[in-house]
């Protein structure tokens, strides 16, 4: 049994694995953080289709935060100044904005800085919620 909790981000898009470097130096998060293409998705009880859609928090117990709220949960497991955003990020109306930005976010990853077009979410998937 997992006693801590699993990262999963889309190892293949550039943006995202940018992040993910950045969240490791910088916040360093108690956590395991793995590309879902190399994760056994089943175990963690998710999909390819969630993990393609968006970052996912999948806690020891097999809770998964996606998204926005996913950052959140990171956020809680880093220590020191990450508490306030944290804080936020759960809190209404704060908590829609993050939303509504994560997704803007991930359904343009390909135009962000350091994506490219291995970056982008197949059309049907774009601001689909699995």
């Amino acid at each position: 049994m997992r006693t801590r909790p699993v990262l999963v981000y889309d190892g293949d898009c550039a943006f995202c694995t940018s992040c993910v470097r950045f969240v490791e130096r910088s916040i360093r998060p108690r956590c395991e953080i793995t590309p879902w293409q190399f994760a056994d998705l089943d175990a963690l009880g998710t999909s390819q289709l969630r993990a393609e859609h968006e970052l996912l928090w999948i806690t020891p117990d097999g809770v998964v935060d996606g998204g926005a709220q996913a950052v959140a949960k990171l956020l809680l497991s880093a220590r020191g100044a990450w508490a306030v955003p944290r804080a936020l990020l759960t809190l209404p109306p704060f908590r829609w904005i993050a939303h509504g930005l994560y997704r803007l976010v991930a359904d343009n990853r390909e135009r962000m800085p350091g994506g490219t077009p291995a970056c982008a979410m197949p059309p049907g998937r774009r601001s689909e919620t699995p």
